[in-house]
């Protein structure tokens, strides 16, 4: 292991092992490196990687039986994220179908709803997607102009989003959308649409990202989309603003989560090449200079893993708060980049070179001061707490 740091408690369950042989069972099967680099080269994961996964029981992992989930809870979602990113896996949206988009469903929806939809989220039937950000915007969710206007029984979805992960394959998108632009807050709700049955829905492009190629990113534009009134999410309006807040310090912590298994990777391989690359006849790594800084990376590693187990441990409790998952975000993010650069700059050219996994995760690492709230944000989210 790269960082000595005992597994928490909460993490020692018998039954986690076992679900982590499984995962990597399944990856080395399904998600092998040449599979990656051609999702990589498409600029979206294989469909049919979902359908696997949801045959595999890795789809609903913290979803009840009851509605067809796995039944486990956050610890099983970090073992799949720390499992697909020591795999450079990084774009696969699985952690946002799991852990984001599913927990709206099972906190908010109607029991009609949770009978409709998780089971085909659970089995790969659907993939699930979030539509928040828009052209002109994305931290201020209030400021969204997407509307959902009474029709009869139903309703009318109009208004355009971007940046929206799993976009070319998702089946079924969860849509912030103001149904009384005059109540701020208080008018926004959240509909789910499923989009093969969504006249008016259409899919721009798949957006050319500088990381994260394999994760297709897109464009969602929604057209005099008509819904039935169970499209709303709950059943009642005017709830949308609430339910994303209550759910974004999980996001939060998610994005913490990967960040640090991204770091512990770059890690791994910049000390397995420099301990392989010799320069002026002897390994790389015996430079003083060389290793004084792979001390200060692994330091400051050190004291984020323990910091985002606290917070998982905070979070399995319920006691996990908006203002702690912001510093999670934004501290292990920002330490993420620092320490990813550094090991680029010891591969020396090497790193800039885009088939080494180095150059890859420095791509990969930048959107994460950005999504899930920028690091501004973040900021300003502790600094109300002061």
């Amino acid at each position: 292991m790269t960082l000595n740091v005992p597994t928490p408690e909460h993490m020692t369950d018998g039954d986690l092992t076992i679900f982590r042989d499984s995962v990597v069972h399944f990856l080395d099967r399904h998600a092998p490196p040449a599979r990656i680099e051609q999702w990589r080269h498409d600029k979206v994961v294989a469909r049919a990687l979902w359908t696997r996964a949801g045959e595999a029981s890795l789809l609903g992992l913290s979803t009840d039986a009851d509605h067809g989930g796995a039944g486990g809870d956050f610890r099983h979602e970090v073992v799949l994220m720390e499992e697909v990113a020591r795999r450079g896996l990084d774009g696969w949206g699985v952690t946002l179908h799991n852990a984001i988009v599913m927990p709206y469903i099972s906190h908010y929806g109607t029991a009609e709803q949770k009978a409709r939809w998780l089971p085909q989220l659970a089995s790969g039937a659907r993939v699930g997607a979030i539509a928040m950000t828009e052209p002109g915007a994305g931290s201020d969710l209030q400021g969204v102009r997407t509307t959902a206007r009474r029709r009869g029984e139903g309703y009318v979805l109009n208004g355009s989003k971007t940046f929206i992960t799993n976009g070319q394959t998702a089946e079924l998108v969860i849509v912030v959308a103001k149904t009384d632009p005059s109540r701020g807050a208080k008018g926004i709700s959240l509909f789910v649409v499923e989009t093969e049955a969504a006249t008016g829905f259409e899919r721009g492009r798949n957006l050319d990202k500088i990381g994260l190629e394999a994760a297709d990113t897109s464009e969602l534009f929604f057209n005099d989309v008509a819904l039935p009134a169970t499209a709303l999410l709950g059943g009642e309006e005017g709830r949308g603003f609430v339910q994303l807040m209550e759910q974004l310090p999980q996001e939060r912590l998610i994005i913490a989560v990967q960040a640090m298994a991204m770091i512990e990777r770059a890690l791994a391989v910049t000390l397995d090449y420099v301990r392989q690359r010799h320069a002026f006849g002897r390994p790389v790594i015996d430079n003083q200079v060389v290793a004084f800084r792979l001390a200060e990376c692994k330091t400051e590693a050190t004291v984020a893993k323990v910091f985002v187990n606290h917070c998982v441990g905070q979070h399995l409790a319920g006691r996990l708060d908006a203002a702690t998952a912001s510093m999670a975000k934004y501290w292990v993010t920002e330490l993420q980049g620092r320490i990813i650069d550094t090991c680029l700059q010891l591969h020396g050219g090497y790193g800039y070179m885009d088939e080494y996994p180095i150059a890859r995760m420095f791509k990969d690492a930048r959107v994460a001061r950005i999504y899930g709230g920028t690091n501004e944000i973040m900021k300003l989210l502790i600094a109300r707490t002061l």
